[in-house]
């Protein structure tokens, strides 16, 4: 393996957006095998840092690509689009509202008559917005409009942020 090799190169799968999750966390599973640094416990220090290296390199790899928001910043980044600001933000004042509306939404649950069935509805609604943008990302992408699929990207990362809450959330009402 080459560690110049992009991260889909690494799993031997072609670069799209659409990924089979199951296929490439089997090729991660046997690769992790495969390079291992216990493996190379007996060998010269040369081969047991490349093999730590690799095993890194691996785990990056892995994490970009089972991750929607940044297997589509990956994608972007091969084809030559930079991202700069890594937390972009979105000048959308449409999109800005919705993400104000529903962090409010989702600061209320806890004080509703039945917060969990308030939570799930919720939660469902964000799982669907956050669905229609990686759509509309996979189109943008595949139609070669960058600049678009950028700002799409940006918007995806308030939902992963809100999905993380929401996450949080539900641990916090399990406690109650």
């Amino acid at each position: 393996m080459n560690f110049s090799s992009d991260y889909f190169e690494i799993f031997s799968i072609p670069i799209a957006w659409n990924l089979d999750l199951s296929e490439l966390n089997r090729r991660y599973l046997s690769l992790q095998q495969e390079f291992h640094p216990d493996r190379y416990a007996k060998k010269s220090d040369l081969e047991q840092r490349l093999a730590v290296q690799m095993a890194a390199l691996i785990n990056q790899a892995f994490e970009t690509l089972k991750s929607p928001v940044h297997r589509a910043q990956y994608l972007l980044e091969l084809r030559g689009v930079v991202d700069d600001e890594p937390s972009k933000t979105t000048s959308d004042g449409v999109f800005l509202m919705q993400q104000i509306e529903l962090r409010e939404a989702l600061a209320s649950i806890s004080s509703s008559d039945d917060p969990w069935s308030a939570l799930d509805r919720l939660a469902a609604s964000i799982r669907a917005s956050y669905a229609d943008l990686q759509s509309d990302f996979h189109q943008s992408f595949g139609a070669e409009r960058f600049d678009e699929a950028h700002r799409t990207v940006a918007k995806m990362q308030y939902f992963t942020k809100l999905l993380d809450q929401v996450r949080s959330l539900e641990d916090s009402l399990e406690d109650i």
